[in-house]
């Protein structure tokens, strides 16, 4: 692989018509995070998990941030065109389709800028606990990708006012967007877990 290589995980498919998930950790995370929510939501689905390539006090994020909901943007639009690159040639690698991506957190917002920048990088999106990531992002489209966003409603972390304009910014780009708000923190709940099966169940079943 290029320059553009993650240090990563990738376990093969081990069932038919499950769509492959690009697994993004959230801050501190790595490459096995996210393996076992994975295979909850999506059993038999190829997974490819990479790590963050940023340090912030050693631990692995995706882009840097300035403070705690305060992002670097150009650090952003740098590292989302390096993911893209990674699932070009990860694809090659493995043999996947375009992948769906399941972030949490500083994840779910790279997979979030990923969609903007890049839209084709991605077959659609499970953001958790996602957040903006470009205050003037490009014009997207999006041409119908399935996305479901899940946030907290005591979330300390992402106000809800920037999770209703993370849905907007994306049903405008013409994202087939499911918003829902649980009541939850930061953290991920068991609800998450449901209704990220249930909706990965839904979009291959329409894929089928």
């Amino acid at each position: 692989m290029t320059e553009s290589t993650f240090i990563h995980r990738f376990e093969p498919a081990s069932g038919a018509g499950s769509p492959p998930l690009l697994l993004l950790h959230g801050t501190g995370g790595d490459e096995n995070d996210l393996l076992g929510l994975g295979q909850m939501i999506s059993p038999g689905s190829a997974l490819l998990s990479p790590r963050g390539r940023v340090l912030e006090h050693g631990m692995p994020r995706f882009f840097r941030r300035l403070a705690e909901g305060v992002f670097d943007e150009e650090d952003v639009r740098r590292r989302a065109l390096e993911l893209g690159e990674f699932i070009t040639d990860a694809r090659k690698q493995y043999g996947i389709a375009a992948p769906i991506a399941v972030g949490f957190s500083n994840g779910a917002n790279i997979a979030a800028a990923l969609l903007l920048l890049k839209p084709d990088a991605l077959a659609g999106a499970i953001l958790l606990r996602a957040m903006v990531p470009l205050s003037d992002p490009p014009k997207a489209e999006l041409g119908g990708k399935p996305i479901l966003l899940l946030s907290g409603q005591a979330d300390p972390i992402v106000p809800a006012s920037n999770s209703a304009h993370l849905a907007a910014l994306l049903t405008q780009a013409g994202a087939r967007v499911s918003h829902k708000v649980l009541p939850a923190g930061h953290q991920l709940s068991q609800a998450d877990v449901t209704l990220a099966r249930n909706w990965i169940g839904n979009v291959a079943a329409e894929a089928a």
